[in-house]
């Protein structure tokens, strides 16, 4: 925030703005969301197939993002660690054994956790990511554990969605202090930094600057624990762009407990062009603290030649990125302690905005950690830095010192969890025992035993081979390897042949991928632009099938269908932009996404050249004649929710399903449609079906009108039309089901959860009798 406005002309002047836009989407209801939860929970109670028992497959050499530590103070054999979409985890032996906590709670996404240190059995769980990615997942305020994690209770600011971080008062443990990040996508007045004195009964906003401001970050001073330093952010994501920097956030700084607040500027850049900021204090000497300063002002123009992470030129100034500053009389004054060079500038990668955070060494205020692609370490202040934990994963989201042995170290990133006792030198990964991998999909080929392929967040994609029902309760273990494609993408697999995939590196870059001699031989076969047109618009999981009719024949989305009747080496064509594109909703690197294009393709297995195409902005089509025309098919379903999945119906050739979502205007409803009449109306299949949104619709391949259906709570099932949903199966923790697979030939059910890897039911046949 630039110094000189009063918060209360800032508040004026930015709903006032945003008012005149018309900015306000309309989120779901709170209050609609906690009772859909019951809902849930009566209905996962009550499930008819409670003898079909849902079994882990993996993968167990890789894990999920997690985004938070806790530990009881002066005792680190128990730690609790949180993920994005994976619950929460807890060890009470150091790391050699892990069981999860929070299965049953409506949300698996976790932005902070705290244990107080004046009883460690009180822990505070805030629900919802706070790194704002675009799958991240809503979370639904906070609760809180009397019990060290065994039973729960929701303890309100259920709008937030979104929880930074959590302060407990360090000898009264009914005072504490939330940084509400706030809607990932829509403007909401429940953001910014919340004050209970009750244990959470009630709650006080205490910093509030406006609708799209939230709280990222809160430093409490230990020994004064009225004083509190609060990190607040502008970043409100859109369905094209990654957020922007926009001005009217910063540091603000409390003496009273959040009665009276001021900005801190003096030594600090105009936030005007700044992202996020992370902080910290040491606390042996809590004047000083840290400020770690996300900086987008520019730098300099790149080399013509260079490309970003995501293989786009650089036709943007190269940025300053990661900045330190520090404080010495906590926070009155500041001043730059990090160098100027290519490591800080690139520090984020093109995504800076989802890190953030920074550790200060306990009892040396000389020692500094920051986060970002790497993890790196100051021991002079920071002026020199080197890099930590070069063997675990990459892309860092929180780091846990003991205040008691400052070289006892836990670290959480996109691979999950790591721990080091040696300052770093060598550290522990605990891949298998907390297993929050985040899969966006699954496909399966016809080997035999049949393998199943998904692409995972931050990992790419990969193959688990092996996959058969149980004998006797007991598996054969499925043998994980990477296979061929990003970690964005969608998988079509040849059945004629299980060695040949279809996927893509990232943006719809579609590869032909063939398995030969040990290792993926990967082919680029993706339709390009023609010379002086700009580059095709392909999302993040662009669509990508093979016809049921020919395996040969490859369909491909970006803005446009493609067909290839040649397995990738030549393309037509076949459809005009489908979209609904609008120049003014097109996002300007480094901050761009993808936006207006093809999410879902599905081909009639009745008919070849019997097409429909759904987009991430609303639309659906259909064409009857291979491509010569086409018809949209929007009217009746909802406006402008991202197409997630279509069906054409094995059982009938007018019948087609479709599955959209709202998570990106922070609607959660449940939207999932049948058509009688090739699209022409439709009917909502909702029923009973709480909310959360349907992400995958799926016809059981040997009995007609049984439907199954993947919501970000689990797997539901309905054999009469959907007069009504009933829950499938016991033992599959509450999860986002973003997938769901039936094997033809062995009947067995194969889901990709975003958070807790992958499921099978050996057997389906209970539900098909």
């Amino acid at each position: 925030m630039k110094s000189g406005k009063s918060l209360s002309l800032l508040f004026i002047l930015a709903v006032t703005a945003i008012s005149a836009a018309g900015l306000f989407a309309q989120a779901t209801d709170p209050a609609l969301r906690l009772q859909w939860a019951e809902q849930y929970a009566a209905l996962k109670a009550q499930t008819p197939y409670p003898c079909l028992a849902w079994r882990f497959i993996g993968p167990d050499i890789v894990g999920g993002r997690c985004t938070d530590i806790a530990v009881p103070k002066g005792n680190p054999n128990v730690i609790y660690i949180g993920s994005a979409t994976g619950g929460v985890w807890k060890t009470e032996d150091m790391g050699a054994t892990w069981k999860p906590l929070t299965d049953e709670l409506p949300t698996p996404s976790t932005g902070d956790l705290a244990v107080a240190d004046s009883d460690p059995n009180i822990v505070w769980l805030g629900t919802g990511e706070a790194n704002h990615f675009r799958a991240s997942i809503a979370g639904i305020g906070v609760y809180k554990s009397t019990d060290a994690g065994k039973t729960w209770t929701h303890m309100g600011l259920a709008a937030t969605q979104t929880i930074g971080r959590i302060l407990i008062h360090p000898t009264n443990p009914d005072i504490v202090y939330v940084a509400a990040t706030g809607h990932e996508w829509t403007y909401n007045p429940d953001r910014g930094v919340y004050k209970t004195i009750d244990g959470g009964k009630t709650w006080d906003k205490v910093l509030f600057i406006n609708e799209k401001v939230g709280a990222i970050d809160l430093v409490m001073d230990p020994t004064h624990p009225d004083v509190l330093i609060a990190s607040m952010v502008n970043r409100i994501r859109q369905r094209w762009s990654d957020p922007v920097p926009g001005g009217e956030d910063g540091l603000f700084k409390t003496v009273d407990g959040g009665k009276t607040w001021k900005e801190l500027t003096n030594g600090l850049p105009d936030t005007t062009l700044t992202g996020r900021i992370g902080l910290d204090l040491c606390r042996a000497k809590p004047n000083v603290v840290y400020a770690y300063v996300d900086n987008h002002n520019p730098l300099r123009m790149p080399d013509p030649k260079e490309r970003d992470s995501y293989g786009r030129a650089r036709t943007y100034a190269d940025i300053i990125g990661a900045e330190v500053y520090r404080s010495d009389d906590q926070g009155e004054h500041w001043a730059k302690v990090s160098p100027v060079n290519r490591l800080f500038e690139r520090f984020g990668g093109t995504y800076g905005w989802v890190f953030g955070q920074i550790r200060v060494d306990p009892v040396d205020e000389n020692t500094v950690y920051i986060m970002g692609l790497g993890l790196f370490r100051s021991r002079d202040g920071g002026k020199t830095w080197a890099e930590l934990g070069r063997e675990v994963h990459g892309d860092h989201h929180g780091l846990w010192i003991n205040p008691e042995d400052p070289t006892f170290l836990i670290n959480v990133n996109d691979g999950g969890a790591s721990l080091s006792k040696d300052d770093g030198k060598t550290w522990v990964s605990f891949v298998k025992e907390i297993p929050t991998i985040q899969f966006y999909n699954v496909a399966l080929d016809m080997a035999q035993p049949f393998d199943a392929h998904g692409s995972i967040q931050d990992h790419g994609t990969m193959r688990g081979t092996g996959i058969a029902p149980a004998k006797s309760g007991v598996a054969a273990p499925v043998r994980w390897t990477y296979s061929a494609g990003g970690e964005g993408t969608q998988i079509a697999i040849d059945p004629t042949n299980p060695n040949v995939i279809y996927s893509s590196s990232f943006y719809g870059r579609l590869m032909r991928s063939e398995y030969k001699d040990g290792e993926w031989k990967e082919k680029n076969i993706y339709p390009k632009a023609a010379p002086g047109e700009p580059d095709y618009r392909g999302q993040w999981l662009a669509a990508t099938i093979l016809s049921p009719h020919d395996p040969k024949t490859v369909y491909h989305g970006f803005q446009y269908v493609f067909r290839s009747r040649d397995e990738g080496a030549t393309w037509e064509k076949i459809s005009p932009d489908l979209t609904a594109y609008d120049p003014a909703k097109q996002g300007k690197l480094p901050y761009a996404i993808p936006f207006a294009s093809i999410t879902a393709i599905a081909e009639s297995p009745f008919k070849a050249g019997v097409i429909y195409a759904g987009t991430d902005d609303g639309r659906v089509h259909v064409t009857m004649d291979g491509g010569g025309q086409w018809t949209e098919i929007t009217a009746g379903l909802p406006v402008y929710k991202h197409v997630w999945t279509i069906v054409a119906s094995k059982y009938d050739p007018a019948t087609v399903f479709i599955a959209l979502i709202g998570r990106h205007e922070d609607d959660f409803a449940p939207y999932v449609f049948k058509s009688a009449d090739y699209g022409k109306t439709w009917r909502s299949l909702a029923a009973n079906m709480p909310g959360g949104p349907v992400n995958v619709i799926r016809e059981d391949p040997k009995k007609t009108g049984v439907l199954y259906a993947g919501t970000d709570q689990g797997v539901f099932v309905s054999r009469d039309g959907v007069g009504a949903w009933q829950y499938l199966g016991k033992g599959l923790p509450n999860c986002p089901v973003w997938d769901i697979q039936i094997h033809p030939r062995d009947n067995m059910m194969v889901i990709a959860t975003n958070g807790r890897g992958m499921w099978v039911l050996d057997d389906l046949s209970p539900v098909q009798k």
